[in-house]
């Protein structure tokens, strides 16, 4: 059997005390602490460094990576922390995130340095060995999210609607991380240059449709003339904290709405969150993988997401009328 760590019983739920910070992982606590401390570095670098790199600052992807992996590790680890048990294997699941997460920033950091792009860069031998290894510690991240997930499913970490919220975040995060393997791919005119025998130095792209370096939305970057998928990616990546932060609020509003003190209740309406922000990024995929972009949605990406509203906003009153009603007294 495999050893587990110090924790509650089974049958009990986590203390107040195991989930204070000092008992998170602490790999993901002390990478959450280095990948802010980056972000302040990229902001200065953003303010210092006027290179530009693929239509945008030269460090804004560092910027960017950090803030979003700093946030992520957090959550995280906060989630770990809530576990009645934690299977070593699990633990260490989160450490080989810690590395794998570590190694891309280095990469994406180094690449900066020499003013090189990091993603999807094969001109040079050293160019592509960095992003093999880039790609391979991507792999490496998403199957241990994945592990993680699959464990959710048998632990339960508070009432329903708290253990569905994180397992619902987690399933989500680990489907919008699988979604940035769809940028890896060749496009269909680096796939016309490479059978022409041209050299191509560089395969993938996050724009669909459109160049990687066309005009941008302010901040993210995200293409404003073509498709994108760092949409979807980055939506479903933060499925880990929205979903939860969903039935936090809830709890949160029980004590001035007494109907949503019914915990079913509350594990319908996280269930009716997590189908929607389900639907949400496969409208953004669908949406992106037709070279439209985010800010110039056609009709059909507009009908689809009224619908998708119009069937949230329905099962929302559905849950709310059928909340459990305390017997009056007699």
């Amino acid at each position: 059997m495999a050893q587990r760590d110090a924790v509650p019983s089974a049958h009990c739920p986590p203390t107040e005390e195991m989930m204070t910070i000092r008992h998170w992982h602490r790999p993901l606590v002390l990478l959450a602490a280095a990948t802010a401390a980056l972000a302040l570095v990229s902001a200065v670098g953003l303010a210092v460094d006027d290179r530009i790199l693929v239509g945008e600052p030269i460090w804004l992807k560092p910027f960017k990576f950090s803030l979003s992996i700093a946030v992520y590790s957090v959550t995280l680890a906060w989630m770990l922390s809530l576990a009645r048990t934690t299977p070593r294997w699990v633990r260490w699941l989160g450490t080989v995130i810690v590395a794998a997460n570590a190694i891309e920033t280095v990469v994406i950091v180094g690449q900066v340095l020499r003013g090189r792009r990091s993603h999807f860069n094969v001109a040079t031998p050293l160019d592509a060995g960095l992003w093999f290894v880039m790609a391979a510690s991507i792999v490496t991240l998403w199957l241990a999210n994945l592990g993680i997930a699959a464990r959710s499913f048998r632990e339960r970490t508070g009432d329903r609607a708290a253990t569905w919220s994180v397992r619902l975040g987690l399933l989500l995060a680990v489907v919008g991380m699988a979604l940035g393997f769809l940028m890896t791919g060749p496009t269909p005119a680096q796939l016309e240059a490479m059978r022409g025998g041209a050299a191509v130095g560089v395969v993938g792209a996050h724009g669909v449709g459109v160049a990687d370096g066309s005009p941008g939305i302010a901040v993210t970057g995200w293409s404003s003339t073509g498709g994108d998928l760092r949409v979807p990616h980055f939506v479903g990546m933060h499925a880990l904290q929205a979903v939860p932060l969903f039935a936090w609020l809830l709890a949160a509003l029980s004590r001035r709405f007494p109907w949503l003190a019914d915990e079913r209740t509350r594990l319908r309406l996280v269930l009716v969150a997590g189908g929607t922000f389900a639907g949400v990024l496969a409208i953004l995929t669908w949406q992106a993988l037709r070279g439209q972009s985010l800010v110039r949605p056609d009709g059909a990406t507009l009908t689809a997401s009224a619908l998708l509203a119009v069937g949230a906003v329905a099962s929302a009153v559905a849950v709310a009328r059928r909340r459990r009603v305390p017997p009056e007294p007699s």
